[in-house]
């Protein structure tokens, strides 16, 4: 009884460990590893900020003030922050898309038409990421809502298909069964609905991930370019308060800035459109290689289907064959059983008919048994009659010669001998009857020769026929089937 509820408390405590590591592996997948990931990039950005300042700062030491550096640095801080509030979610994203950096609405710009197309152009860019944007969340937020799919079972669904390398031979194949051997409620055809569901959101995502990440290293380059611009600007004016130079020369280099302006934005959406066409092409490639791999898992099953149909016809040609040796046997069984039948009915009809002739010389030897037991009866009683006294006293003929006596002395020789007959008839072989077998006369030369132990006598007795053959009833027929 101990044992058993020892045995009892072990199984649960073992099944709450396993449940316990499950849950924690499933918590550190689902919360710990995305933060983890998030904080290890927003390290690597920063890095790649720092750096990229301390470049600018390197490059222009000349034109730029401390108070410029005290800018591009808040700038790019800001952009970072900004950068960071665009991950953690998408209500933020969309106002950071409409929102001026503070970078921009303070900057400092002698030139009025220069800040106003730097705002326009910003904003420009902004509403055409923000829509962007908002058209891929609407995508995911249409493929999250029209997934019926637990969180469990996509948790499962993703990790067996992590399990296998993209570089594997029949890799869908190999994930697809194991996915219905750890999903038996879900149809192959709801599998390969998810996974194509399962692409697309990934896809969309992957085009949202980019998307940020191009807006924001935009926004940065924007920020980072106005503020060189007006930078430059402000050096210009400077340069034009000091030097007292011309009004001309003050409007060509707006001129010269705003054509750099419009040169970076015609750069900026040709680099869009690049990134769009990249991101096109990429897609129409995923696409042609989920064509192509849908096509091979086509011919793949079409050659099964194949393969299947001719193994079954070759089954089926072996049945057809087995079946006609099996009928050509059964024909020839039940024409040995007919045969078998024919000569059990010639037996028969043979037995029965020597049995009647049993019978009826059973029949003729009672009758004649009889017969022969009435004449005995008769002749005993002649002999009694024979023997009966029936002389007389005579006491000359108790003295006189009997016939025997008579016999002896030769009285009465001429007489004839009346011979008694036997009692009973013998039924066997004569001496000529015996004598004439063959088998019979070459054992007595074999014998006579001093040969009749020897191999060759057996041998020649036993390819001896007899006289008489033996009769077809006595032949067995047993070991014939």
């Amino acid at each position: 009884m101990l044992c058993n509820i020892f045995c009892v408390f072990e199984k649960a405590y073992v099944l709450t460990e396993q449940k316990l590591s499950k849950e924690w592996d499933t918590y550190q997948t689902n919360a710990l590893v995305p933060v983890w990931q998030l904080k290890e990039d927003l390290k690597l950005k920063l890095s790649q900020v720092q750096r990229y300042l301390s470049k600018e700062s390197c490059q222009k030491p000349k034109i730029n003030s401390a108070e410029v550096l005290q800018q591009v640095r808040s700038s790019a801080l800001s952009s970072i922050s900004s950068l960071q509030a665009l991950v953690h979610s998408s209500e933020e994203k969309n106002g950071l898309f409409l929102e001026v950096p503070p970078e921009l609405v303070s900057l400092e710009c002698p030139c009025p038409d220069l800040q106003a197309l730097l705002m326009e152009e910003y904003q420009e860019l902004a509403r055409g990421y923000g829509a962007k944007l908002q058209e891929v969340e609407q995508q995911l937020e249409a493929l999250s809502r029209n997934s019926d799919w637990k969180e469990e079972d996509q948790w499962v669904f993703q990790t067996v298909i992590n399990q296998y390398p993209s570089d594997l031979q029949r890799r869908r194949t190999l994930y697809l069964d194991m996915l219905q051997r750890y999903l038996p409620h879900k149809s192959r055809q709801e599998l390969v609905a998810h996974e194509k569901a399962r692409d697309h959101y990934h896809s969309i995502r992957n085009q949202r991930r980019v998307l940020l990440s191009a807006w924001a290293q935009l926004r940065k380059a924007f920020v980072l370019r106005a503020v060189a611009a007006a930078a430059e600007a402000a050096a210009a004016h400077e340069a034009e308060v000091v030097l007292a130079d011309s009004r001309q020369k003050q409007l060509e280099i707006c001129a010269d800035l705003k054509a750099k302006v419009l040169q970076w934005k015609a750069q900026q959406e040709e680099a869009a459109k690049l990134e769009a066409a990249v991101a096109a092409r990429r897609k129409e490639k995923e696409d042609e290689r989920e064509r192509l791999q849908r096509e091979q898992e086509t011919i793949r099953r079409a050659q099964d289907k194949e393969k299947l149909k001719k193994y079954w016809a070759e089954k089926e040609l072996k049945w057809q064959e087995q079946e006609e040796r099996d009928l050509q046997q059964l024909g020839e069984l039940r024409k040995l059983m007919a045969e078998q039948a024919a000569r059990d009915r010639e037996r028969v009809q043979f037995r029965r008919a020597l049995l009647e002739k049993r019978l009826l010389q059973k029949k003729e030897l009672a009758l004649l048994q009889a017969r022969q037991q009435e004449e005995k009866e008769k002749r005993l009683e002649e002999l009694r009659q024979q023997v009966a006294i029936v002389a007389k006293l005579d006491p000359a003929r108790a003295v006189a010669d009997t016939v025997s006596s008579k016999a002896r002395m030769g009285i009465g020789a001429n007489e004839e001998f009346e011979l008694q007959q036997p009692l009973f008839r013998l039924h066997t072989y004569s001496e000529e009857q015996v004598i004439s077998d063959p088998r019979l006369r070459v054992e007595l030369a074999l014998r006579e020769a001093g040969l009749h132990k020897t191999l060759y006598a057996r041998e020649v007795l036993s390819k001896l026929p007899p006289l008489k053959l033996p009769r077809r009833d006595m032949e067995s027929t047993a070991f014939k089937m």
